[in-house]
């Protein structure tokens, strides 16, 4: 089967992607192979005869509390006693062979919840199939409660633990009655986070707390600029700071360069600081960020791709009354996460082992096998605690560097990034341009809507090959530009297009992925349809979503209610229609955006600002979040990621942004990559809408709508349309107060 672009990044486990997918069921030979008296029914669950539950989490932690939901949804079908289960994390080996590690594309709670599920049930109907035998009574008798069966006419009781023995050798069931979403005692409730003190007392194990015998530490200086190289680099100076012990050229990563390895850190980095390195500047060393994002604009004049086609909306925007027309420049951007990039390894004759933070295990085994000429079965990858991920941690570069460096000196050694190196040298978000047309009616009504985006491909994914680009529809076909394509409004004439224009930078999965510069774009302008209309924002999104129909894209589908019903939760949840506090010397002002993320995941923000008149500073005061994620397994996970995600979006949307010039990367630490402080964080209400559906992803879901929804409280604040982040004091000041480009006046 073949794996498109869409269907790699969401990576539930819905998707057939070979050893990235696919959950494995092999169910009696885990049980035949587990050693009396453990109970092993599966790779998930493992029962002793001390009565201790371990349960597996088989994604990645990375703040998002993985390792509590997945192992709740265990626990809560196998019955178990929630307070005494032992969670661990697993890693690659046999025993998870074919079962999916991989952690993306907010794909943890929806691709693992029915597979999950069937492996619980499983081993709660042979626990019990144990006890009936035991007591010699019909297993419809019994029931599993609290790492207990009990059989009710008598009372008596035999724990997990006392009947780990005979489950082992019972038959497996093949198709195991799943418990009635009724009868959930955790799934659906409140359940806090099972590491949490762990993660604020600094016992949890991140990937620089992993500390071997022996191991010695390494920082690189990379290549400053894209695309360039390593001429020649004298190791002497290095070689004389005391603990410095070996200079090794690394090939391995983005750009390649010089591995400075000691006794220590500190010793590293001096050595570092010694060098002397000459780069070949490459073929990029005139690239400036600036200058691309003009050029992106005036690509805007390509025809490109067409993505979504319904009416004829040139000839409906030709004979509109009144036509709008604005252009949205979403930048480069980094991930930042708090923990940089690190990893440990320890190369061996024909066998290596890894400790890192990562939420590709699979591709780091693989890769370091290809790198080393050995099998893949060979190579250990221990997955560690992520201090975030956000897509960063998707690919495996710094991986290989250890991997590399590691074979080069004989010995273990962690791999440190500097927070300079993480600025300048992973891949960045794809940066876009957005031009949004429209055409309304006398009425007022949209009747037609235009779209065109202009940006780079994710390149650290592959770029498209030049027999894809002969494809028409090479990007409708796989459900791309997300965002553009499943925009969910009934417009009665449509076009959408992406004109892909290449980049030397790096590329690739950031926190929401495509989402963020096409939402941006159009929640923005719908605001200033609802302007120049004179409708209020949330009723011109429920018009233009009415009747709450289902649209059929082919690829997914998107419930128009569903979406209605966030946007009224919403607006009665923010006080929408109320009057905003008044301050001395301060506008106020609200604005709304949503959107579908990727058909399972509704959401809808109201974002309250307040601007000093003098428009010298914007305050966040206020967002509230209306959520239809499905069946919200943990109510107080969504909230978390909600307030993260948030907390992600408005650092993108007031401060974030990656300049490159003359080749380079112009940031190097949260002093120049404005990031949220907590003193800036506002107040952020999540209300969720516990739905009957499938959970659904939400691990990206709420970053999309922000960068909107503060534009338009901006605008209904001061006036000022802001349509080029980051949104600055300068740029309010220096805004038309003019809303849009409109060819003509409104009259109706």
């Amino acid at each position: 089967m073949t794996v498109t672009r869409r269907a790699f990044l969401r990576g539930t486990g819905r998707a057939a992607l070979g050893l990235t997918v696919g959950f494995r069921f092999d169910l009696s030979g885990f049980a035949a192979a587990a050693a009396a008296p453990e109970f092993a029914p599966n790779a998930f669950i493992r029962i002793g005869s001390d009565n201790v539950v371990r349960l597996w989490a088989i994604r990645s932690e990375m703040g998002q509390g993985v390792r509590t939901l997945l192992p709740m949804v265990l626990a809560d079908e196998l019955e178990a006693d929630w307070e005494k289960v032992v969670i661990e994390q697993a890693q690659m080996g046999a025993r998870f062979k074919g079962i999916r590690l991989r952690t993306s594309g907010s794909g943890s709670a929806a691709g693992t919840w029915a597979p999950l599920r069937k492996a619980a049930a499983t081993a709660r109907e042979m626990l019990i199939s144990a006890a009936a035998d035991q007591w010699q009574v019909d297993t419809s008798t019994c029931r599993a409660q609290s790492s207990t069966v009990v059989h009710v006419p008598s009372g008596r009781k035999l724990t997990y633990g006392q009947l780990a023995t005979a489950a082992s050798k019972v038959s497996v069931p093949a198709k195991p009655r799943l418990k009635d979403v009724k009868d959930f005692r955790l799934v659906g409730k409140p359940v806090k986070r099972r590491d949490a003190l762990a993660i604020v007392s600094g016992s949890a194990v991140y990937g620089l707390d992993v500390k071997l015998p022996g191991t010695l530490h390494a920082v690189i200086a990379r290549c400053p600029y894209l695309g360039g190289r390593l001429v020649s680099c004298d190791p002497t100076p290095a070689l004389k700071i005391s603990g410095v012990k070996n200079i090794i050229p690394v090939r391995s990563g983005f750009s390649g360069g010089v591995a400075v390895v000691a006794t220590n850190t500190w010793a590293a980095l001096k050595g570092r600081d010694a060098l002397q390195p000459v780069w070949d500047k490459g073929p990029n060393a005139g690239f400036d960020s600036e200058k691309f994002m003009s050029d992106l604009e005036q690509s805007l004049s390509q025809p490109g791709f067409a993505i979504r086609r319904s009416g004829n909306a040139q000839t409906a925007l030709a004979e509109s009354p009144v036509k709008l027309e604005a252009i949205y420049e979403y930048p480069y951007q980094a991930h930042a996460p708090l923990e940089t990039m690190n990893c440990t390894a320890d190369v061996r004759a024909g066998s290596c082992d890894i400790w890192v933070p990562t939420q590709a295990p699979e591709a780091s085994q693989q890769e370091a096998a290809k790198l080393l000429g050995i099998s893949p079965d060979a190579v250990q990858v221990n997955v560690t605690m992520l201090g975030g991920g956000f897509g960063r941690r998707l690919q495996v570069d710094y991986v290989l560097e250890a991997v590399e460096i590691s074979k080069a000196i004989g010995k273990p050694v962690q791999v440190l990034w500097t927070r300079d190196d993480d600025m300048k040298h992973g891949f960045f978000q794809s940066p876009k341009i957005e031009q949004v047309q429209a055409g309304i009616d006398a009425s007022g009504k949209p009747v037609a809507w235009l779209h065109k985006s202009c940006g780079p491909d994710l390149s650290v994914l592959g770029l498209p090959t030049e027999q894809e680009r002969k494809n028409p529809n090479f990007y409708s076909d796989d459900g791309m530009p997300w965002g553009l394509f499943d925009n969910p409004y009934n417009f009665p004439h449509h076009a959408g297009d992406f004109v892909p224009v290449q980049s030397p930078v790096p590329t690739g999965p950031w926190r929401a992925v495509m989402y963020p510069s096409t939402v941006f774009a159009r929640e923005s302008f719908l605001d200033e349809i609802a302007h120049a209309s004179k409708v209020d924002p949330i009723e011109l999104r429920l018009r233009l979503l009415a009747p709450g129909d289902v649209l059929d894209l082919k690829s997914q589908k998107i419930n128009r209610a569903r979406l209605m019903a966030v946007l009224r939760l919403v607006s009665e949840k923010s006080r929408w229609t109320s009057p905003l506090q008044q301050e001395t010397g301060r506008l106020w002002g609200r604005g709304v955006a949503c959107n579908v993320y990727s058909e399972d995941c509704y959401i809808a923000q109201v974002a309250e600002v307040s601007v000093r008149k003098a428009l010298s500073d914007i305050k966040v005061h206020r967002i509230v979040s209306a959520v239809d994620c499905g069946f919200a397994l943990n109510p107080l996970g969504i909230e978390g990621q909600t307030e993260s995600a948030i907390a992600w979006g408005i650092s993108a949307t007031l401060g974030g942004k990656i300049h490159f010039k003359n080749g380079q990367a112009q940031e190097r630490s949260f002093a120049d990559f404005k990031v949220l402080r907590m003193d800036q964080s506002p107040l952020v209400e999540t209300h969720i809408l516990q739905g009957s559906e499938m959970p659904g992803g939400f691990g990206e879901t709420a970053v999309p709508p922000v960068a909107p929804a503060i534009a338009n409280a901006i605008f209904a604040a001061t006036g000022k349309r802001i349509r080029r982040l980051p949104i600055t004091a300068e740029k309010m000041q220096n805004a038309s107060a003019v809303s849009s480009t409109a060819k003509e006046s409104f009259s109706g």
